[in-house]
């Protein structure tokens, strides 16, 4: 049910230097970075502690960026901002720091914004709502529309600005009970606030945060003891004469039910768990309470009941349109049997539906992802648990057990007693954003990563899986959410039904949609298959040449010049690219010489590839090869004679932004041979008529290719190095903090002949297209999706070199986030 994907240990060292020890707190994000604290301690001064924060992304997770915090007392929450981009923690001490990228690297971290309640310790954080909240329908599965599928519900921010947009800022509660806001107004100066949450203040040892649909927050808080009561308060923030203001109301509150039974009264004196089951539901909470030995966990949900009249007005004669006053009471829906000591509380991120068809369908339909929140145990194994009924879905007993796992249903094996069970267990577990994975840091200081089975372990035929995993994947292409949990799960089998069935979804969407989403399907794919990340540098490359183009004349009709390109050589099927040119306003192509010489290099890969492409037409035998999507691909082939027909125009006016190709003969027209059977090619495969198979006069051609033309290798391509292709056996993996993983793919996921670098081969700036020698000296950067490097500094001074640099600053093509790699080392 789940299985170990991975564990990251530090690594030994001395006693005489700082060693972690006890980690603390740890989040996820939705760009899928985990963020979790530790404190170095000195062996020689145990007053010399250094509050630690780490961040890895899970691809590579033993690149960690340890950054020393600042925090003068331990580190009690971390959280993400909705976007994965920003920081927050907040310590002991009532220090709250924000933390933002520097030069948008995961493993470059800086603190930009910081407040503070001095003395005062913080015990539940988190950012304000932007309003956006999204609703995830399994009964709509089947669906062809994303909007039935993935609902936008109706949300307001927790603060807006004028216009209406959100704005940003962090909440956090005390000890004290007081209750802090921090707004960043746009300029970039930070408004602080804090109230106390009620009249009377009291300790609180827990609290936790949720948002409701009309813009208010309210937060539940306990002073810990079970047997006092749980309060909730509304919280409304506003913006008053540029000052910001903090109201607050006190809502129904609640006492344990284990407190109201005599058998439990005394048994579970203390709450060591509270969390609110979604941050955008404030009308269900979890409960854990605990004694030495064990806990119980109780689910409650807030309920809108009738008030009973006295009997006095019972024969009072009814008023028109009066209705039976009400009241807000909570209710328990359901609670455990007693369990092993709670040491952590995971709870799902994925925003399924929970309305009675919705949970219908997904239980006929074994769809787990969501439904479950896993709870950690001091004897090391982790339990899921269904959030409304509370029964168990699957078990995990951890790496040193016989056992990884049972059965939904058997008692006996999660009842049973284990002696000398395993000596450590989680003190914090987070669910990833599709619950498809949890990560997990334990008592001695190891990361782990448990993948988690969409089913919970119940088998289930392939249509269904495939089903379940283009659902998610989806629904991490609408949100822009990253997917890397989903590939845990995707089988090298899957892959190749995964992206027909993810394409025919796409085309069934509206053409409005399809815009928007064009490049996001193509970074799924190219996840899934190497040919798509070609296809994004292509369409980026297109989307840049083209728009160079200008009319001739202002007042010129609807199409754009490069409109007019697509639509002339669509009609067009001359294989003679001249007289393809003959029909185009050759004046819309006149631009001056730097910009073209900018791009050479955008350029010769453009040619590099066509030539790459018609010499490998020969040896398509084979899916797995790199290039084998472009042969059915009309689309891509028509982008690539397009972009031909324009090198041709652009080097009658520039002859030096031509592609240089080596040829054996002084007289042969590359382009002109190029062009011919690509079209041909194109021909075969055009979207206004059925596919056909290259005729064998073309393949003999392209068979003398490589006789006429040298060619290019393969390294125009990126080589991911990261950990996904590693995971899809069953077997654990354990890397090291600080040391890269040179364990080899498993299973048909290994990478091919053509993608293996040999330590002496030529290093690629993929984005760039220009070569970097074998041993570069400048500083680069990796995808941490992909793996695409390119420089970290720009070595080129033109400005159309510099625009096609600045689309790639924040995120990879494909969508990735970027992590600075050392350079490579002399030999």
């Amino acid at each position: 049910i789940m299985e170990l994907a991975y564990v990251c240990e530090w690594e030994k060292r001395p006693k005489s230097t700082h060693c972690p020890s006890i980690p603390l707190v740890c989040s996820w994000s939705c760009r899928n970075l985990v963020a979790f604290t530790t404190d170095l301690k000195n062996d020689d001064d145990d007053k010399d502690v250094s509050h630690m924060i780490h961040i890895i992304d899970t691809e590579h997770p033993w690149d960690v960026y340890s950054i020393n915090s600042g925090h003068t007392e331990v580190i009690s929450c971390l959280e993400w901002d909705q976007s994965g981009s920003r920081l927050l923690s907040a310590d002991g001490d009532g220090q709250i720091k924000c933390w933002s990228m520097s030069d948008h690297l995961v493993n470059s971290w800086e603190s930009v914004l910081s407040s503070s309640l001095d003395g005062d310790p913080i015990v539940a954080l988190s950012w304000l709502h932007n309003g956006v909240k999204l609703a995830l329908h399994v009964e709509m599965s089947g669906s062809t529309n994303f909007g039935e599928k993935f609902s936008r519900v109706k949300f307001s921010p927790s603060l807006t600005l004028f216009g209406g947009k959100p704005m940003e800022g962090w909440l956090a509660v005390t000890v004290s009970g007081l209750v802090t806001v921090s707004l960043l107004k746009p300029g970039g100066a930070l408004l602080t606030a804090s109230e106390s949450l009620c009249r009377l203040r009291g300790r609180v040892a827990l609290a936790d945060i949720a948002f409701t649909g009309g813009g208010n927050i309210v937060v539940a808080a306990t002073d810990g003891s079970s047997s006092s009561p749980v309060q909730f308060y509304k919280v409304v923030v506003s913006v008053v004469s540029e000052k910001c203001r903090i109201d607050t109301e006190l809502l129904p509150s609640l006492f344990l039910r284990c407190t109201t039974d005599p058998l439990r009264r005394e048994k579970y004196p203390a709450v060591t768990h509270l969390k609110f089951l979604t941050r955008e539901n404030s009308e269900q909470v979890l409960l854990c309470a605990s004694n030495q030995s064990g806990s119980i966990v109780e689910c409650w949900s807030l309920r809108k009941e009738g008030l009973p009249v006295n009997n006095i007005f019972q024969h009072r004669s009814p008023v028109v349109g009066e209705k039976q006053p009400t009241i807000l009471k909570w209710r328990i829906l359901t609670t455990t049997n007693d369990l092993e000591r709670v040491s952590a509380v995971a709870l799902p991120k994925l925003p399924i539906s929970i309305s009675n068809t919705d949970l219908k369908v997904a239980s006929d339909t074994k769809f787990c992802p969501g439904l479950g929140l896993a709870l950690a145990f001091h004897d090391g194994s982790i339990q899921i648990l269904h959030r409304l009924s509370l029964h168990t879905m699957g078990v995990f007993y951890g790496s040193s057990s016989s056992s990884s796992g049972q059965r939904p249903g058997d008692e006996s094996a999660i009842k049973r007693q284990r002696t000398g069970g395993p000596a450590l267990h989680f003190k914090a577990l987070q669910f990833s954003w599709t619950s498809l994975a949890l990560a997990g840091v334990d008592n001695h200081g190891k990361l782990h990563m448990l993948r988690v089975s969409p089913s919970m372990g119940q088998v289930l035929e392939m249509n269904t899986t495939l089903r379940h995993l283009l659902f998610l994947l989806e629904y991490c292409m609408v949100t822009g959410y990253d997917w890397w949990d989903v590939l845990l799960h995707v089988q090298p089998t899957m892959v190749h039904n995964l992206v027909e069935k993810l394409h025919e979804e796409y085309m069934r969407q509206n053409q409005a949609l399809q815009q928007v989403l064009a490049t996001r399907i193509v970074a799924v794919k190219a996840s899934l298959s190497c040919d798509f990340h070609a296809k994004l540098l292509l369409m980026a490359i297109s989307s840049t040449l083209k728009s160079l183009l200008r009319p001739h004349v202002l007042n010129t009709p609807d199409k754009s010049p490069g409109d007019r390109l697509t639509e002339i050589c669509a009609k067009n099927t001359d294989t003679d690219i001249d007289k393809v040119m003959i029909n185009l306003k050759t004046e819309e192509f006149v631009l001056d010489g730097p910009p073209l010489q900018s791009l050479q290099q955008l350029i010769q890969w453009v040619g590099d590839f066509v030539l790459y492409l018609l010499a490998n037409l020969p040896n398509q035998g084979s899916m797995v090869r790199p290039g084998f999507g472009f042969m059915r691909d009309g689309a891509s082939l028509g982008m690539l004679r397009e972009m031909l027909v324009m090198i041709r125009i652009w080097g009658l006016l520039k002859p030096g932004c031509l592609p240089t190709f080596t040829a054996t003969s002084d007289n042969q027209d590359s382009m002109q041979l190029l062009f011919r059977l690509l079209t041909k090619l194109w021909l075969c495969s055009r979207d206004d008529g059925p596919p056909q198979d290259p005729d064998e006069s073309l393949i003999d051609e392209c068979c003398l290719l490589p006789s006429q033309l040298l060619v290019p290798s393969m390294d125009w391509l990126p080589v991911n190095d990261g950990v996904i292709v590693k995971v899809q056996g069953k077997h654990p993996l354990r890397l090291q903090f600080g040391k890269a993983s040179s364990l080899p793919g498993g299973g048909t996921t290994a990478p091919l002949e053509v993608f293996t670098r040999s330590p002496s081969s030529q290093r690629m700036d993929n984005l760039r297209c220009v070569h970097m020698g074998v041993c570069p000296t400048e500083e680069s950067k990796a995808c941490t999706r992909c793996g695409c490097v390119t420089m970290l500094r720009s070595p080129n001074k033109t400005n159309a070199m510099k625009q096609w640099e600045q689309r790639w600053i924040k995120n990879c093509l494909c969508g990735g986030l970027w992590r600075r790699i050392p350079p490579a080392p002399l030999t």
